[in-house]
Order: C-alpha cells, then sequence, then structure tokens
C-alpha cells in the first residue's frame, strides 16, 4: 500500500514545518534509519520550505508517525494536528497534485518539480526506491509535463522572488538605489537575484559557505562574494537581505542584527527569510527599523494572483484524475503477476515434460508424424485437465461463476 504524510503551508505555520524539516545533507541517513529500524519497504522523503512529506510503501503510516517524532525530538502530540495522511488513490492523486504545482504556495510554480525530482534521487542513491514508488514519481513527472503543456496553469506566474522584490518595493522608492546581500547560492537565491538584479540595484554581495559557488553567481551581476562567517562585517552597508540556505540553525541574530541598524543610523533595512527552518532569527522583525517578511508573509502577496488561475486548475485536476485511475489500474494488475507466473511455470513444466516424452518416442524410431499427434494431445489434456475438473466438481453457483471465467479466459463464445 502507498501512503503519502507529512506537513504543509496549509497545515502547519512556519514555526511547526521548520522543526520537521530535513536538510540536504542529512536526507539520505534520515532514508537509511527509516527502512532500517521501521518495516518500510520503500521510501522517499520531499522536504522544501513549505512542506515536508515522507512517501512509502508500508503496511501502515503510523509507524512512519512514530519515527517522524523521533527522528527530529518532537513529541508525536505537537505535531499530530498538522499532519495529513493518504492512502490509495489519495496519495496517488496528492503525488500527481504536488508535481503539477496545485498544491504549492504560488499555484503552478515550477520549482517544485525539480525538488521533487531531488527527493527523488535521493532515495534512489540511498536504495529506498522500488518499483512502486519509482513508477509513482515517473507518472508524477509525467501527469505535471501533461498539465503545463495543455493548460495555462502556470501563465503569468507570481513567483516568490517576484513577490520579493513587490515588497521592497513598498519599502523604498526604487530597487536601483538600493545594495543588496544575497545569502545563500542555491536555487531560490538564483532566482531571487534575477528579479532584484533586473531592477540594476547599486550593488550586489553573495554571501555563501563555500566561496566558489558564491563568485561564480555573483560574476553574472558584477558583485563580490565573502564568506558566511563575514556577515556581521558587511551586514550593515546593504539595504535588502535575502536569505535562503539549508542551515539547521539561524545565522542571522538579533543582536547581529542590532548592531547593524545601529550602524545605519536607523536607516530602514528591508529582509526576506525564505529558508526553513528559518535563517534570521524571528525576533528581528520587532526592531523598528527592519521589515523582515518570511515565506508564509510572501504567500499573502501572491494569494492575488489565484482567480486568474482557476479555470487552469479545474482543468489540471480533470487531467490528474484521470491519470489516478490509469495509475490504480497498473497498481491492480500488479497484483495479478504471481498467478500469471505460477500459471506459466506450470505450463512451462507441463512442455518440457512431454518434450522429454516426445524425444524417446522419436530416438526410440516412432515415426514423427505420430509423435507429434501423440504430443499434441498429450499437451491438450495436461492444460485443460485442472479447469474442467474444477468445472465438473463444482456446485450449481460456483459453476456458473466458473464458466464465466473460463468464457472471459479463453475466449469462449455461445456455441464454440
Amino acid at each position: 500500500m502507498i501512503f503519502t504524510l507529512g506537513i504543509n503551508h496549509h497545515s502547519a505555520p512556519l514555526a511547526i514545518r521548520e522543526r520537521v524539516a530535513f536538510g540536504a545533507e542529512k536526507l539520505q541517513h534520515a532514508l537509511a534509519d527509516l527502512t532500517r529500524s521501521q518495516p518500510v519497504r520503500e521510501v522517499a522523503i520531499l522536504s522544501t520550505c513549505n512542506r515536508t512529506e515522507i512517501y512509502c510503501s508500508a503496511e501502515t503510516p503510523e509507524v512512519v508517525i512514530d519515527w517522524l517524532a523521533r527522528y527530529h525530538g518532537v513529541e508525536r502530540s505537537e505535531i499530530a494536528p498538522y499532519l495529513y495522511t493518504h492512502d490509495q488513490p489519495e496519495a496517488i492523486r496528492h503525488a500527481f497534485r504536488v508535481a503539477s504545482g496545485l498544491d504549492s504556495m504560488v499555484i503552478g510554480e515550477p520549482q517544485i518539480l525539480g525538488q521533487m525530482k531531488d527527493a527523488v534521487r535521493a532515495a534512489e542513491e540511498s536504495g529506498t526506491l522500488g518499483s512502486q514508488l519509482h513508477k509513482l514519481f515517473q507518472r508524477s513527472f509525467s501527469v505535471a509535463k501533461e498539465v503545463r503543456s495543455t493548460t495555462a496553469i502556470g501563465a503569468n506566474i507570481v513567483s516568490m522572488a517576484a513577490a520579493g522584490v513587490h515588497l521592497a518595493e513598498r519599502i523604498f522608492e526604487s530597487v536601483g538605489e538600493q545594495r543588496i546581500l544575497f545569502i545563500g547560492a542555491g536555487e531560490m537565491i538564483e532566482l531571487c537575484a534575477a528579479h532584484f538584479c533586473a531592477r540594476q540595484p547599486k550593488q550586489v554581495t553573495i554571501a555563501n559557505r563555500t566561496l566558489e559557488r558564491g563568485r561564480a553567481l555573483a560574476e553574472r551581476y558584477n558583485g563580490t562574494a565573502i564568506r558566511l562567517d563575514e556577515l556581521g562585517e558587511h551586514l550593515a552597508q546593504h539595504d535588502i537581505v535575502v536569505s535562503c540556505t539549508a542551515s539547521p540553525l539561524p545565522i542571522i541574530g538579533l543582536g547581529m542584527v542590532e548592531r547593524a541598524v545601529k550602524a545605519r543610523r536607523h536607516r530602514p533595512m528591508f529582509m526576506v527569510d525564505l529558508a526553513v527552518p528559518r535563517d534570521i532569527e524571528e525576533e528581528v522583525g520587532e526592531l523598528d527599523d527592519v521589515f523582515l517578511y518570511s515565506v508564509d508573509d510572501l504567500a499573502q502577496v501572491v494569494e492575488s494572483g489565484l482567480e486568474s488561475r482557476q479555470a487552469a486548475v479545474v482543468e489540471a485536476e480533470d487531467i490528474i484524475a484521470a491519470r489516478v485511475r490509469d495509475f490504480q489500474a497498473w497498481l491492480q494488475s500488479r497484483d495479478t503477476v504471481p498467478v500469471i507466473r505460477s500459471l506459466r511455470d506450470s505450463a512451462e513444466r507441463m512442455r518440457r515434460h512431454e518434450m522429454e516424452h516426445a524425444m524417446k518416442l522419436l530416438a526410440k524410431g516412432e515415426p514423427a508424424e505420430k509423435v507429434l499427434e501423440h504430443l499434441s494431445h498429450r499437451l491438450t489434456n495436461k492444460f485443460l485437465h485442472t479447469p474442467t475438473q474444477a468445472l465438473n466438481l463444482a456446485d450449481d453457483v460456483e459453476r456458473n461463476e466458473l464458466q464465466t471465467a473460463a468464457s472471459r479466459l479463453f475466449g469462449l463464445h455461445a456455441g464454440d
């Protein structure tokens, strides 16, 4: 049975989501730990700023929920009110909706598809992706492609990065007159840099743990790169700060920002924290001269674009419903595989036995035509002995069922 369980921006506030997030560096360890300690056959973990979801093939999701709480050192009762659990077919539908961007904070955003592919890659490398989940995710990617190519779900999308620029322009008359500090060098920061730098800011700085990667991004926008441990020295020089790293703990504390505000002589500072867990301590937002926004705050900005995409959402849901039925049919067909394999094995044993018998007759000098006739009769009788016997020994009710089944299995028609 395929299950999906987790929390997302619909079910839980940021303070809860960040407590059960999985950093990329811990993902493979978590996958190994879950499959080693629990009766879980297949598993993949999708962890982003908006969701932490576990896709698994198991008897029950309860053991996975207990593991999730234990792994993150939280009481199950603390996260239970925010958790959702889906079994088939809802688990399949949920995977298709997530891949297609229908369950995202920004409806139709394409970034989640790449994040889901990263989750699948991590599961493959950890050896926790079996045939069922492999097929589920491949179908998810196929459905996402179909939705994007046949509907307007991604048209005129308002991204989180664009929302950040929109909010910054409420604080500053022109982003082009400001100095911007980007913290991190991942995909989200790259998107934000593209949007903010389109306004041609006065200065661009990239702070990253790996200086080489920071330089590579900075060079695109004629900026400079610094190390994360240099943040304290450079923070006061920047008017706009956009942060999204995979750090498990905040990298910008209240004290650091207080010193920066003092050095800036209380000129306003606009800060966007897109990381989960948060990169910037929540208390920073209480400072008078700091405007701090989280991913949940940006969601309110992009919500206004939702209505224009509702028609596309309806079309996308219809596509997903049809593809869920297809996938359900594939799963159900797998239930017959053992029976089909057993049937073929039995027929093969009969064939080999009769071939051996026929070869012995030929070796004795029996005419080939007579041997072939004998072989065909013996094979026919052996193949039909068990179903014929079942029909003869069945009672009235069972006989009707077997007759119907036999007619369908062997393609029989009235009068045959």
